[in-house]
């Protein structure tokens, strides 16, 4: 948001079963989404432990789309880690479009948000809120909300992007009669440790 000035911290818990697909098909469990991989990477030297680092955050997107073998086009949510202070966003954003825009040239094709607007930042439950979040949106096949935006920063140019801020809920059609919903979701902490899902 063009208003965003800080972090607004929330609490929660959240919990996750993880179980394998087989094991979870066998015992007939409900099944919300599959998580596909992971990249992970550390930027414990950088200038302070505040300071987000793109390049660092950008180093675990990739891993997490070579791991997985994926494009980053073939994502219609990207769960942000979204912290609300200028810095952060900034770095996020241009962490993020860096990857997308190697995959594709084409503008907004991935819906943007973060379940911060909501909850505030949980801290240490960050991740896994964001993980509940994105995994929701795919059973149910909706694009979520993310509140508080009148206007995005008009320094990210998010028209010229790949990402749409979604601040309303919508329906989640596929990109294709055979393409897979997929979501992405960035977790980043301090001193640089970074981790996004698939």
């Amino acid at each position: 948001s063009d208003k965003a000035d800080g972090t607004l911290l929330g609490e929660g818990l959240g919990m996750l079963v993880l179980k394998r697909l087989s094991d979870a098909e066998r015992d007939g469990d409900r099944i919300y989404a599959v998580l596909h991989g992971m990249g992970t990477g550390s930027d414990g030297r950088a200038k302070s432990i505040y300071a987000p680092l793109p390049q660092g955050q950008a180093r675990a997107l990739q891993r997490a789309y070579d791991e997985v073998g994926w494009s980053p086009r073939s994502i219609g949510l990207v769960e942000a880690h979204g912290t609300g202070t200028k810095a952060g966003d900034q770095a996020e954003f241009e962490g993020l479009s860096s990857v997308y825009r190697r995959a594709s040239t084409d503008k907004q094709w991935a819906a943007l948000g973060s379940v911060k607007s909501q909850i505030g930042h949980t801290k240490s439950t960050a991740g896994a809120a964001g993980l509940i979040k994105a995994a929701l949106s795919l059973h149910h096949k909706v694009l979520p909300p993310t509140l508080k935006i009148d206007r995005p920063h008009p320094d990210l140019h998010i028209e010229d992007s790949p990402f749409v801020l979604n601040t309303e809920t919508r329906p989640w059609f596929p990109a294709g009669a055979d393409a897979p919903r997929r979501a992405a979701v960035s977790s980043f902490g301090f001193g640089g440790t970074n981790f996004h899902a698939l």
